[in-house]
């Protein structure tokens, strides 16, 4: 077989890392130059794009080292069984790549990942490489994301931290007994054990941020995790119930759901088709409300008897419609809590009204300019010179809501 060139495992390596949602592209394009693509084209190989906590759009090199693997994950399209073209970087061939691509401004960081070779020590100690010669040898002050290998050494995942920004090591599946089904070398455990090791070490350095002699930075970005959606029979409140449960025990700062994608010679355990997309964007809104809005898993599914989130509602309307008995909320008098569950209100809204009341009353015009819709939250709050009707059911609000955007799977790190 003829070696390949840099630009074929390239174009390998890249696509085979576009199932991992921890680092999704936002679908963003931008104009191409008079010669070509030009300096920040989005449209080469291996580019995506994140958003950052503060809403800046970054664009990393999202590449797997491999895509061979000694594992047969059902579910996964680099299984060892799996009849794909199979490709594999050296560790300078990476580094170059990052370092070329991020002198052209092309990217800002790099999201690595790969399929297991020969042993998880081995792989993950070869990933550790790429971060460590990246930050020794090249001075690369940009962004590193690296993909935990569970299953490696305890010593390897705590050196993996000192060089990368954020470590994630995927959970895979929202039930334990699915993952022992559908990917038997992985266990449960082993995974959960890997991301504790990770809480501690993140524990332990701000513990000692007082000290005189601080501890090396270890991954200041923090840890993050996937979970594949609608590849074994997991309901919406399982599988947010089971996030809950992540954010709390290990501390993560995000858990990303990917929809399952049919492969190529596929089980016939798996489903034949992927869910709706607008199920993991309902699923990514349930994740907010969460994590910044105040509301419980269990909260999020009352009225659901199915445990599964309306695909034609947003969750937050949903639980709304549901739960009439604590609208309409008194835009001058409620607590913030109250105020960040009013459908149309956000967390910046919310924080300019209980600003803005401590001066004067606040009437429909003064939430016109603090609100991007006044329209969607009107049936929900009272304000001066304002009360809405009663909600006697669904139907109400069609004339009352704008239309809501198509889903756009959007990465946060």
């Amino acid at each position: 077989m003829a070696a390949k060139s840099l630009k074929e495992k390239l174009a390998i390596l890249a696509d085979a890392a576009k199932y991992d949602a921890s680092c999704a592209s936002s679908g963003t394009s931008r104009r191409d130059s008079l010669g070509g693509k030009g300096i920040g084209s989005t449209e080469g190989m291996g580019i995506c794009h994140a958003y950052t906590p503060d809403g800046r759009c970054v664009s990393l090199l999202k590449i797997l080292l491999t895509n061979f693997c000694v594992y047969d994950c059902a579910y996964c399209v680099n299984r060892v069984s799996s009849n794909v073209e199979r490709a594999r970087f050296s560790v300078k061939e990476v580094v170059d790549l990052t370092l070329a691509f991020y002198r052209r401004n092309y990217i800002e960081g790099l999201f690595l990942s790969s399929g297991i070779i020969r042993s998880s020590d081995y792989t993950m100690e070869a990933l550790i490489r790429v971060a460590k010669s990246l930050r020794l040898d090249h001075d690369f002050r940009g962004y590193i994301h690296l993909k935990l290998i569970p299953e490696a050494s305890p010593d390897l995942v705590t050196e993996a931290g000192l060089y990368a920004d954020r470590l994630s090591a995927n959970i895979e599946l929202p039930r334990e007994e699915s993952l022992a089904s559908f990917a038997p070398e992985k266990d449960a455990g082993v995974i959960k054990k890997a991301m504790g090791a990770v809480r501690l070490k993140l524990d332990e350095h701000r513990a000692g941020r007082g000290d005189r002699k601080r501890p090396p930075r270890y991954a200041p970005a923090g840890q993050s995790t996937q979970m594949i959606v609608g590849a074994d029979g997991a309901s919406d409140a399982e599988i947010v119930g089971r996030s809950a449960a992540l954010y709390g025990g290990y501390g993560l700062k995000r858990v990303y759901y990917s929809a399952f994608s049919p492969i190529p010679d596929a089980s016939s355990r798996l489903p034949v088709s992927k869910p709706p997309l607008m199920r993991e964007h309902r699923l990514y809104q349930a994740d907010w409300l969460m994590r910044f809005y105040g509301f419980e898993a269990g909260e999020i599914f009352e009225g659901a008897e199915d445990g599964m989130l309306d695909l034609a509602l947003d969750p937050k309307l949903a639980w709304a419609l549901a739960r009439r008995d604590v609208f309409p909320v008194d835009v001058n008098r409620a607590e913030r809590g109250a105020l960040l569950r009013v459908p149309g209100l956000g967390v910046k809204s919310v924080n300019r009204i209980v600003s803005l009341r401590r001066w004067k009353r606040l009437g429909l015009d003064d939430l016109k300019r603090l609100c991007r819709s006044v329209e969607k939250i009107k049936p929900f709050v009272v304000a001066d010179g304002w009360s809405p009707g009663g909600l006697t059911d669904r139907v109400d609000l069609k004339g009352v809501l704008p239309p809501e955007p198509q889903p756009v799977q959007l990465s946060l790190f």
